[in-house]
């Protein structure tokens, strides 16, 4: 019954309007990395540290995709491991190779979002990564920008406070430490902004002038934005659009 089953569902494929799912992709992602790529965007939910959990779960979903970006979610409960993070379901742009910081002018990007519960411990958050070497793996890097647009809880980022600093015209909390060899530098909300547009060069350029980040030598690996939830729920986050270009 399967060859007929086949041949079933191709000729009702050809016949009907079922293509508008090119328009509508959807997908359930519910394995430790469970993955999904379409339209130029990848979405990852990227349980990473669940093994530092004494119980929960969490899968990601994709809503809608378009060339204009992606609408999605993510629903968890995580317990134990306090101060561990769990995951970072996240949604990113496929970046193309072989372009370092110092060549791109424009790394604009827009994001939407909500959370149904706040009495937990995470934050919300751009993730980007950059090294010297073009095909390093994209799971790390010699630097890492992280852009915090809310934490909930008592949450920090890596290493310390070097203060307040403006930024794309608003205000942040700059911090910056090591993650191993890796050095991670980390812009604090001081309240959620559920709404955020900017372009993320201008963050590089600080870091360039600022912080001696070497911007002509660095590769951008990564252009995420998700949550990295350490305890709570059970809670969701939506996305209503995530949007990002490299120029």
């Amino acid at each position: 019954m399967q060859p007929f089953l086949l041949l079933f569902l191709s000729s009702v494929t050809a016949a009907s309007p079922l293509t508008a799912l090119d328009k509508r992709q959807q997908a359930t992602l519910c394995e430790q990395y469970g993955y999904w790529s379409g339209n130029g965007y990848e979405v990852n939910n990227n349980n990473w540290g669940k093994d530092s959990a004494s119980g929960g779960h969490q899968c990601t979903y994709v809503d809608s995709s378009s060339s204009s970006g992606v609408a999605w979610h993510t629903t968890w409960q995580w317990e134990g491991g306090q101060n561990q993070v769990k995951s970072f379901a996240n949604c990113g742009l496929q970046v193309p190779k072989g372009r370092t910081i110092s060549s791109i002018s424009n790394l604009q990007t827009s994001i939407s979002w909500s959370y149904s519960n706040t009495n937990i411990r995470a934050n919300v958050a751009y993730d980007l990564f950059t090294a010297a070497d073009p095909n390093h793996a994209t799971s790390s890097g010699d630097y890492e920008l992280m852009i915090w647009l809310a934490r909930f809880g008592d949450v920090y980022p890596i290493g310390s406070s070097q203060g307040h600093v403006n930024v794309a015209g608003q205000d942040w909390e700059l911090w910056t430490g090591f993650n191993g060899n890796m050095r991670v530098y980390s812009f604090v909300a001081p309240s959620p902004r559920n709404s955020f547009s900017a372009n993320v060069k201008d963050f590089f350029n600080y870091l360039q002038s600022n912080q001696g980040f070497p911007a002509s030598s660095q590769y951008l690996l990564i252009f995420q934005a998700g949550t990295e939830p350490f305890t709570g729920g059970e809670t969701t986050l939506t996305v209503n659009n995530y949007s990002a270009r490299v120029a």
